[in-house]
């Protein structure tokens, strides 16, 4: 016979649970799971909404006496590690093509070539193949994260010497020629 356990009680136990993790959490599951479940799983599932296969888990963790590593290396590689040598590569390409900031403002290189150029260039002078080089956007994220922007090069950008005067600034000097600056308003009949 199961005991019988009111919601309060149910309640703290999965508070309890969510504050701890990993091999923890399924440590307390499996305690849990032997005091107040005798052993059932089922009845773990229905009473605390608990996943089968973490109680089943947590149960061999307490048996063994140790916790189950988790399985690394799920999911796909990075893509410096399925091509560890695209950043020299592309830095063999694009510095040719760059030149820093005038001001020396920022550790930002600008560049010429957009991602598309360095695709293309990859593919033709280093031999990559097409399916194997990332997306389009995959390209401007590594060459933003590699330190390039792409930007119209020029050596400076030159300072205006004046403002721009119009006569409908109030700060603008009268006008040259002598004649008074009239305003006209607007009169609605």
């Amino acid at each position: 016979m199961l005991p019988r356990l009111d919601q309060k009680i149910i309640n703290t136990i999965n508070h309890a649970a969510s504050l701890l993790s990993g091999a923890a959490r399924r440590a307390f599951q499996a305690q849990v799971v032997l005091d107040y479940c005798n052993g059932s799983l089922s009845h773990a599932k229905i009473l605390f909404g608990w996943h089968l296969k973490t109680l089943r888990r947590a149960l061999l963790e307490r048996e063994k006496g140790e916790p189950i590593p988790d399985r690394a290396g799920r999911g796909r590689k990075k893509l410096t590690e399925r091509l560890p040598m695209l950043q020299a590569d592309i830095r063999e390409l694009v510095d040719p093509n760059t030149c820093t900031h005038p001001t020396f403002k920022n550790t930002f290189r600008y560049t010429r070539m957009t991602a598309q150029a360095v695709l293309d260039a990859l593919v033709q002078k280093k031999g990559y193949d097409k399916d194997s080089l990332p997306k389009l956007s995959t390209m401007r994220k590594l060459l933003g994260e590699m330190g390039y922007r792409l930007r119209r090069v020029r050596k400076t950008k030159p300072k205006k010497k004046f403002a721009k005067q119009t006569r409908s600034s109030p700060t603008s000097p009268p006008p040259m020629n002598g004649a008074k600056k009239t305003r006209k308003s607007c009169e609605y009949r």
